[in-house]
């Protein structure tokens, strides 16, 4: 259960610039969201990876992370699932090579992928949390039947749906070529009933130099909270839903942005 903020940048920038207006509604939900804080980004073929198990709001690190001049960039405020660890091997988001990825929700039980994880990946796990099993299983696929990203992704859902009980799937994948958001919740599981209907949403937005993706809860400067405000607009464009079942292509080159229309079966 954590939040997710994606930017893909025309140009790259430090992200205090690119995502001025919701670095500080993001930051502020790690009050709740406080078992530590991740960031990936991407300038050309350079590869940033930063993590920390303190609250993002308290962490000087987390503040300097901010100032990475990125053209494409994920972070990612954790709130572990009862029973894993508060450690750096189960802190979002998780890496290999040039791809990065981080999951908002939880499936059960954790190991429920395990025997449909390629060996050596299984055996590299740098912790034991059931998103970085979801990662696992997406680049078993990624490495045989499904070098298509969307593919990987939805039939890794197609998974987790026939094999556990879940909150949500939603999440974020950086590759050299594009940034892929996925959503899909449960809305009969225990923390949807209890957080609302919005709590595992994901909304994006397509603007002219920017185009970001971001889970509930946040308040951009000037606007209500996303997911309570669909008229929630400005110049840097307006912020849509993206439907349970679908995924969400931004490509790093153009800002070219596709919704995949696809079936979780």
């Amino acid at each position: 259960m954590c939040r997710l903020l994606g930017v893909v940048s025309r140009v790259p920038r430090p992200l205090t610039d690119t995502l001025s207006d919701l670095l500080d509604p993001f930051t502020a939900l790690s009050h709740e969201h406080a078992d530590g804080w991740g960031l990936a980004a991407r300038t050309g073929r350079e590869h940033t990876v930063l993590r920390g198990i303190d609250p993002a709001h308290a962490s000087p690190a987390y503040r300097a992370a901010l100032e990475t001049v990125a053209g494409t960039a994920l972070l990612h405020l954790r709130m572990a699932s009862p029973g894993l660890r508060i450690e750096p091997g189960n802190t979002h988001p998780f890496t290999a090579g040039a791809l990065s990825f981080a999951h908002n929700g939880f499936f059960s039980p954790g190991n429920a992928l395990d025997d449909l994880i390629a060996p050596e990946l299984l055996a590299g796990a740098s912790g034991d949390t059931d998103s970085e099993r979801f990662f696992l299983r997406v680049l078993t696929r990624l490495r045989g039947e499904d070098p298509d990203p969307v593919d990987a992704l939805v039939h890794t859902a197609q998974d987790i749906t026939a094999r556990a009980e879940f909150a949500s799937l939603n999440c974020v994948l950086l590759t050299e070529s594009a940034l892929y958001a996925y959503s899909q919740e449960d809305p009969e599981s225990e923390v949807s009933q209890r957080r609302g209907p919005e709590f595992f949403r994901m909304y994006y937005r397509l603007g002219p130099d920017d185009a970001v993706v971001a889970s509930s809860g946040m308040a951009p400067e000037g606007h209500r909270e996303i997911g309570k405000a669909r008229e929630s607009r400005g110049a840097r464009g307006t912020w849509e839903t993206l439907p349970y079942g679908r995924v969400l292509e931004i490509r790093h080159s153009d800002l070219r942005a596709s919704v995949h229309a696809v079936s979780t079966g």
